[in-house]
């Protein structure tokens, strides 16, 4: 049995946020079978019908279908799991900061919306991510955000900010009308 996480906003809806080990989808879900795809930080989003579908490169997996698993991995980028319990829609999205500013987030609320979603009725738990305080960035990183975006950043050593991806994404989120967003606060590198 692995270890992992769980987001009390998703109640009873069954999922997990690994730590460390990879997570065994039978803990999650058993007898399920497991849907991923080669992710390359984009926003491209995919709506999957059956487990064995082949899904082309992407970053975030929606469905209403009872009984597929949905994963992703990441690193220090931000896990997004989505779902609205009402329609019956899961999502599951990789946001690093590419994929955020990217609108990956705002295309998987999109992707659920067109499963039968409604965007107040969608809940959606940041697992472990790189914290403010551990992710450090150069003016060029800086610079390619909007300007208000300049909350998300505080200043660093010269010539350096730190960037603050978790509220980026609950940003993102709730401006996508998501009805609620709940971070962990999981720092990936501390």
């Amino acid at each position: 049995m692995s270890t992992y996480l769980k987001a009390a906003s998703l109640g009873s809806i069954p999922h997990g946020f690994s730590t460390a080990a990879e997570l065994d989808v039978a803990d999650i879900l058993p007898g399920a079978p497991l849907v991923r795809l080669k992710q390359v930080h984009s926003s491209a989003v995919f709506a999957v019908t059956h487990a064995d579908e082949a899904l082309p490169e992407g970053d975030a997996l929606v469905t209403d279908r009872p009984g597929l698993a949905l994963g992703i991995v990441t690193a220090d980028c931000a896990p997004v799991l989505l779902a609205d319990p009402a329609a019956g829609v899961i999502g599951a999205a990789h946001a690093g900061w590419r994929g955020a500013l990217g609108e990956v987030l705002e295309n998987t609320v999109a992707a659920m919306v067109s499963l039968g979603a409604e965007p107040a009725n969608i809940v959606a738990a940041i697992g472990p991510t790189i914290a403010q305080a551990s992710y450090e960035v150069d003016e060029g990183f800086r610079n390619a955000f909007e300007e208000e975006d300049t909350r998300f950043f505080v200043s660093g050593r010269p010539g350096h900010c730190q960037f603050d991806l978790p509220a980026y994404v609950a940003h993102r989120l709730q401006a996508a009308g998501v009805g609620l967003v709940e971070d962990l606060g999981e720092d990936t590198y501390a």
